[in-house]
C-alpha cells in the first residue's frame, strides 16, 4: 500500500516517512516509528498536554510558532511543516534551552512526566515572543500553559519559570536556513504512485473537487474532535479530506458590517478577530479549551460538529451570524441556528463543505454577554453556556438575541425568551418574568456535567446576572443565587 509521503523539517533536517496510515496520528509516528519517546502520551485526548510539540509554519516571510497536542494531531496534518519535540529544543552540546533551563532553576518538575509538555509551551511561547521589548506578562505566561495539566509540581514554579525563561541566555532558530528546507519539501518529488486516502488541497475549488469526488471522506480540520474518535472509538477511516490548507477558508475577512471567519481559520485566529470587535468576549474565549486545542481547532470545525455543548455556537447564535455551505453546484447561506436538524446532525450535503462564518460587527448601543459554566475555569466543556444581544431604547428592548449551549439536543436560539424581551420595558420584573420562560423553554438531560434542575435553574440565574450587569454591578457570583437543593456541576 502506497500511501502520501509525508515530509516535515525536524533539527534542521528534511524527514521523509511513507506507508503512514491517513488515521495514524502524530504521536505515535514521534513515539512508535522515530523512538521519539520523550514526548509522552497522557490523556490522549487532547486535556492533559504531556503530548505538547511546536510546529512551524512560514507566515510573511517568518516563522509561526504553534504548541499543539501531538496525540489527536493526524500525522499527515504536518506536511510541509516544522516540528520541534522536547529532544529538539536543547542546543547540540547539551545547553539547555532557556525553557527547560528556567524549569530547572525555579524546581518546576517533580514526577516529570508532564515536564516535556510544559516545557514546549514554554518554547512556543519563547519564540513567539522574539523581537518584541516587553517582556512576557504573567497573563501571556498563564495562557500558554492553559493546555498543561501539571498533578503534582503546581502551578506557581512553573509560571515563574516562564517569566522568567526571558531572562537567561538568548537562543534563536535560524529562520532564514528553516525557511529554504520547508520550501524545498514544496518542491521534492514524492513519487509518481497516485494516492487518495489522505487528501489535502490546498484551494478551494480543488477542495470542492475532492469533496464531489470523494463524499464518503472523514472531513478534519484541526482533528481536536475527530482525534478523541480514533483515539477512544477506535473508528478508523480509509480517506480523510484535510481542510486546513485551503488558504482561502484560512482568511478571516474585516468587512464594514461583518467579519466573514473562514472555516480553517484557526480558533485563536477566529477568536482573535471577535474580541477585536468585543473585547469584552476576551475571557470567554480564553476560557475555550487551552491554547493547544486552540491553535489546532477551527471555527468551523466547532461549528460542523454541532455539539450540544460546543462553546462557540450559543455566541453566534446570539450575535446573528450566518454560515455559508459551498459545493461545485453553487453556494447557500442560512442562519446558524437553522443548520442543526438533531443530535450531531445538521443539514451539510455529501458534495458541500462548510466554507464561511459571517458574524455581524458590534453596533453602537448593543448590550452581549456570554456565560459558560462548567466544573473548572479553564480547559473544560460547558454545563450550560448562554449567550445575549440586546438593544435598550427608552427603557425598552427593541431587539433580543439569545443563544444557549447544554439545554437541548443541538446548540439552540430562545425564540419564546426573546419573544418575552421584546418591546418590554428593561426592568427586574421583565427580567423575573423572562426567567422564568427561560427556564420552561428547554428540556435539559442530566449527565456527567450537571443535573437537567441544575440546569434549569442556572439558566434563569444567568439572565438575571445579565440584568444586573447591565445595572452597572460588577463581581458577580453565581453562588449567590438560588441554588437550594440543586445539584451543582462542581
Amino acid at each position: 500500500m502506497n500511501l502520501n509521503v509525508l515530509q516535515f523539517v525536524r533539527r534542521g533536517e528534511l524527514v521523509s516517512l511513507r506507508n503512514v496510515p491517513p488515521t495514524r496520528t502524530l504521536l505515535e509516528v514521534l513515539r512508535e516509528d522515530l523512538q521519539c519517546t520523550g514526548t509522552k502520551e497522557g490523556c490522549n485526548e487532547g486535556d492533559c498536554g504531556a503530548c505538547t510539540v511546536v510546529l512551524g509554519e512560514a507566515k510573511d516571510g517568518r516563522i509561526h510558532y504553534s504548541a499543539v497536542n501531538s496525540c489527536i494531531r493526524l500525522a499527515h496534518s504536518v506536511n510541509g511543516l516544522a516540528l520541534w519535540t522536547v529532544e529538539d529544543i536543547a542546543s547540540t552540546d547539551g545547553t539547555l534551552h532557556p525553557a527547560q533551563q528556567a524549569l530547572v532553576q525555579c524546581h518546576a518538575s517533580q514526577c516529570g512526566f508532564c515536564t516535556p509538555g510544559f516545557a514546549m509551551s514554554l518554547f512556543g511561547l519563547y519564540q513567539n515572543q522574539q523581537g518584541k521589548t516587553e517582556p512576557i506578562s504573567r497573563a501571556q505566561a498563564m495562557a500558554s500553559l492553559s493546555g498543561n495539566l501539571c498533578r503534582c509540581t503546581g502551578y506557581r514554579p512553573i509560571v515563574e519559570a516562564a517569566l522568567q525563561m526571558g531572562d537567561l541566555h538568548p537562543v534563536h532558530v535560524n529562520e532564514a536556513e528553516l525557511l529554504q528546507k520547508m520550501e524545498l519539501i514544496k518542491h521534492t518529488p514524492i513519487g509518481q504512485e497516485p494516492d487518495s486516502s489522505y487528501i489535502s488541497p490546498t484551494s478551494l475549488p480543488a477542495l470542492l473537487s475532492a469533496r464531489t469526488q470523494h463524499p464518503q471522506a472523514q472531513i478534519v480540520a484541526g482533528c481536536t474532535d475527530v482525534g478523541l474518535w480514533i483515539n477512544k472509538l477506535h473508528m478508523a477511516f480509509a480517506q480523510v479530506l484535510d481542510v486546513s490548507r485551503v488558504q482561502e477558508l484560512r482568511q478571516i475577512e474585516d468587512h464594514p458590517h461583518e467579519l466573514h471567519i473562514g472555516a480553517a481559520a484557526t480558533l485563536t485566529q477566529a477568536f482573535a478577530a471577535l474580541v477585536a470587535d468585543r473585547p469584552h468576549l476576551h475571557t470567554f474565549a480564553t476560557r475555550f479549551a487551552g491554547l493547544p486545542v486552540r491553535n489546532a481547532g477551527t471555527l468551523g470545525g466547532n461549528v460542523a460538529n454541532g455539539s450540544p455543548i460546543g462553546d462557540t455556537m450559543p455566541l453566534l447564535i446570539a450575535l446573528g451570524s450566518r454560515i455559508v455551505l459551498m459545493s461545485e453546484q453553487g453556494q447557500r447561506e442560512l442562519q446558524l441556528e437553522d443548520f442543526y436538524v438533531g443530535y450531531r446532525k445538521n443539514l451539510l450535503a455529501a458534495d458541500e463543505v462548510l466554507a464561511w462564518i459571517k458574524v455581524p460587527k458590534a453596533t453602537p448601543g448593543e448590550l452581549s454577554r456570554v456565560f459558560k459554566i462548567s466544573k473548572r475555569f479553564e480547559d473544560d466543556i460547558s454545563a450550560v453556556c448562554l449567550a445575549l444581544q440586546l438593544r435598550i431604547e427608552d427603557g425598552h428592548v427593541r431587539l433580543a438575541s439569545i443563544g444557549a449551549g447544554g439545554v437541548a439536543a443541538t446548540p439552540v436560539r430562545a425564540k419564546q425568551t426573546e419573544a418575552a424581551l421584546r418591546n418590554q420595558p428593561w426592568t427586574q420584573a421583565t427580567v423575573t418574568q423572562a426567567m422564568a420562560t427561560l427556564r420552561q423553554e428547554f428540556t435539559p438531560l442530566t449527565d456527567l456535567r450537571a443535573s437537567a434542575a441544575y440546569r434549569v435553574q442556572v439558566l434563569g440565574n444567568l439572565l438575571q446576572r445579565f440584568w444586573l450587569e447591565s445595572q452597572g454591578a460588577k463581581n458577580i457570583n453565581l453562588e449567590d443565587f438560588d441554588l437550594t437543593d440543586l445539584e451543582s456541576p462542581v
